[in-house]
């Protein structure tokens, strides 16, 4: 590992972010302007977070498939707001064969024009309800409770790793419904098990709430969200799921005869997560020295290093390493034995890379039977001894850790969030982060004024009961939300 400086967030946040993705060795740019390549600690990141999330979705009735990449440039026209949502970020594939150019390298070939051009998948609702289509044609065929792992493209103009790229990996659940109370049923569902998921697995709390009109997904009645608060006070939409009414089963005319024998238009979800949740834990937890990892989404939970002088030492030390290792069953575990590096530099290179617990054995921990366990969160180094009870020990430490970086963020997060009265506050104030919480009359038009001149946007109208107190902080119209503003990635 290149032995590179992080810049303290205190002095340039969108540098330290950049830079502790390098130092942990999680992403590389790559040739194409825009893409990333997920290196393998941070696709190992993302494939836990895959497995989490997978066994959720089939705890709840979900099967995962897999459909094409490619999709008709007609299928985009069919529904209307959603052609007008992703037309401007499509990737257009126009010829099927190369061939070589009289000056040298290759072209498209003419003749192999396409008839009708692809898009590159932004998003697979058109493809989906086209085959839907094709399978439902009774009520018993309902619902459809599908889901796929894939990549989509969205030709990004300003790109950041992880949180907004041309190309990333996703989930994307797509269902049909014989009922709007069926559907409304799945997306609300679906917004409690990312919800779950952020608090128990990624250590995020997150506040969920229904989108504005002017932010929800292109094409939906309703879009639910959960957003995280970053540790500049800045948002990040961590989740979506979206109620797509009969939109979609009415523009590839999707229907299924009901028990009463009318015919009638399905009802339709989708919802998705993508690989900005690996960004959302490097904000949420990482600190100067490097990225900090929950445990339950660490690819290495607990790493163990060696130290020795000479080869008889190394032999035995190591050895008794392996031994620990074998008492850890269920955990993962990784011994460093290279020579080549100075236990210093071990440490220095696994606490960049976000290992939750580090466990040091020298000569003398091993004649004492015990190791020296170092939490990646500080605390201070404390001794355990190498018996039956090791196992529960490191348990124990990861499963402290995992509590303490949620603790950590849900203080920020309720520390950093105000409730306001007045938009000269909300201006005062956004500079320095947060989320605003306000009495709000739902305009468009004013909306957009205050993101033009403040930068924030309405992240959501939380759906926890809350109700307006008094008149709209902008306009003071009569209010019909309680809204959260706050700036957002």
């Amino acid at each position: 590992m290149a032995d590179q400086s992080i810049t303290p967030r205190a002095t340039d946040y969108s540098q330290w972010y950049l830079d502790v993705i390098s130092a942990a060795e999680l992403s590389d740019y790559s040739p194409v302007k825009g893409s990333m390549v997920l290196r393998p600690h941070g696709f190992a990141v993302w494939d836990l977070m895959r497995n989490e999330l997978d066994t959720r979705f089939r705890e709840t009735g979900h099967v995962n498939a897999y459909f094409p990449l490619l999709i008709p440039m007609s299928f985009l026209s069919k529904e209307a707001e959603h052609v007008e949502g992703f037309a401007k970020e499509c990737a257009v594939v126009t010829h099927h064969r190369l061939r070589a150019a009289a000056g040298g390298g290759v072209e498209p070939d003419p003749a192999a024009r396409l008839e009708e051009p692809l898009i590159i998948r932004p998003t697979s609702e058109t493809i989906i309800w086209h085959m839907y289509g094709k399978w439902i044609q009774s009520h018993r065929d309902l619902p459809i409770l599908i889901n796929q792992w894939a990549n989509v493209v969205r030709w990004e103009m300003k790109t950041r790793p992880f949180l907004r790229t041309a190309e990333f990996l996703w989930q994307e659940g797509h269902t049909a419904h014989a009922s709007r109370a069926e559907a409304e049923a799945e997306a609300s569902q679906m917004l409690r098990v990312y919800q779950e998921f952020a608090r128990n697995v990624l250590a995020i709390p997150v506040l969920a709430g229904a989108k504005s009109a002017s932010e929800r997904f292109a094409g939906a009645v309703d879009t639910l969200c959960i957003e995280a608060m970053m540790q500049n006070g800045w948002a990040l939409q961590a989740g979506t799921s979206h109620f797509l009414g009969q939109n979609f089963a009415k523009a590839f005319d999707v229907t299924f005869t009901g028990e009463s024998g009318v015919r009638e238009h399905v009802w339709a979800t989708s919802w998705g997560v993508s690989t900005r949740l690996v960004g959302a834990v490097i904000m949420t937890h990482s600190d100067d020295t490097g990225l900090v990892l929950p445990p339950a989404i660490a690819p290495v939970q607990v790493v163990i290093t060696p130290i020795w002088k000479g080869d008889a030492e190394r032999a035995e030390v190591i050895a008794f390493a392996e031994g620990v290792a074998a008492r850890l069953k269920g955990l993962r575990v990784k011994i460093d034995t290279r020579d080549q590096l100075k236990p210093g530099a071990k440490y220095f290179e696994w606490e960049r890379k976000g290992v939750p617990l580090r466990l040091e054995i020298g000569p003398r921990d091993m004649a004492k039977g015990a190791v020296f366990a170092a939490p990646r969160t500080g605390g201070g180094k404390f001794a355990i001894p190498v018996d039956d009870a090791l196992l529960g020990v490191v348990q124990e430490s990861l499963a402290g850790i995992q509590q303490a970086l949620y603790e950590r963020a849900e203080a920020r997060l309720n520390e950093r969030t105000f409730r306001i009265d007045s938009y000269a506050e909300l201006k005062e104030r956004i500079d320095g982060g947060g989320f605003f919480v306000v009495n709000w009359c739902d305009d468009a038009a004013n909306e957009a004024a205050i993101k033009e001149e403040t930068r924030a946007t309405i992240r959501c109208y939380p759906l926890d009961g809350q109700s307006p107190t008094g008149p709209c902080f902008y306009s003071g119209r009569p209010a019909t939300h309680v809204a959260v503003f706050a700036r957002a990635y």
